[in-house]
């Protein structure tokens, strides 16, 4: 089977602090492109942005106004193609659209598990409504022109979740996803959330993640089970 996942587009509601940085119809010649190479296309979580709401209790009405603002995009994603995940940026999801957290599909002799990845993130694991109000909050600064201090809460996200590029062994995200996949028997594991795609082996299972297709970013995953080709890729 071939399969493509994209993640963390952040679509959302139109305004200033819509991050997806795309023009929709080239982004939906983008999905041309997908549908017609793969028999289907995982979105593997903040697909629309709903924490950037002005009061923490507007996310169902935040994501009315995302699918309205990137009206064709949404109706696209309804087709049976896609199957839609969510993550904690449209957590809301879950409930609204009946988007499930988690997907397991076995192709090919292969066992794949996929998710956002949030759950493997201690502090929104642990904190979630701390999670959410730090987003919050980071919207309210780039309101107020102070979009590089958003940028510094980012970094330092990044560094409480443990990641390790260089060193795979040492990335405690990527250990938590190896956990979950040995848990649930999976041969891969695909994941989203922390916008760094990579594809990395932890001895008989493979890790990968998909990165984001925001701010105007190409990057996504591309998967062969029967050819054994399992790729990162940042074009088309």
């Amino acid at each position: 089977m071939k399969i493509a996942v994209i993640s963390d587009l952040h679509l959302g509601n139109g305004g200033r602090l819509d991050e997806f940085g795309h023009d929709d119809a080239e982004f939906l010649r983008f999905l041309d492109f997908l549908e017609g190479n793969f028999e289907r296309v995982v979105l593997a979580g903040d697909v629309w942005e709903t924490l950037y709401c002005k009061s923490p209790r507007q996310q169902v009405r935040e994501l009315r106004m995302c699918r309205e603002a990137h009206k064709d995009i949404a109706e696209r994603f309804e087709r049976p193609a896609y199957q839609y995940l969510h993550g904690n940026h449209d957590i809301v999801s879950g409930n609204i659209l009946g988007a499930p957290e988690a997907l397991h599909l076995e192709a090919d002799g292969t066992r794949i598990l996929f998710t956002h990845g949030h759950q493997l993130d201690w502090v929104v694991s642990r904190a979630r409504w701390l999670s959410e109000l730090i987003v919050w909050a980071g919207a309210w600064v780039m309101r107020m022109g102070l979009r590089p201090l958003k940028a510094v809460s980012e970094r330092v996200e990044t560094l409480l979740r443990g990641e390790s590029r260089d060193r795979p062994e040492k990335d405690r995200f990527q250990l938590a996803s190896i956990q979950m996949a040995t848990q649930s028997d999976a041969d891969i594991v695909v994941t989203g959330h922390t916008h760094n795609g990579i594809v990395t082996h932890h001895g008989d299972r493979l890790f990968m993640n998909s990165g984001s297709c925001s701010g105007g970013a190409f990057s996504w995953l591309s998967l062969d089970t029967k050819a054994g080709a399992y790729a990162l890729n940042n074009g088309w």
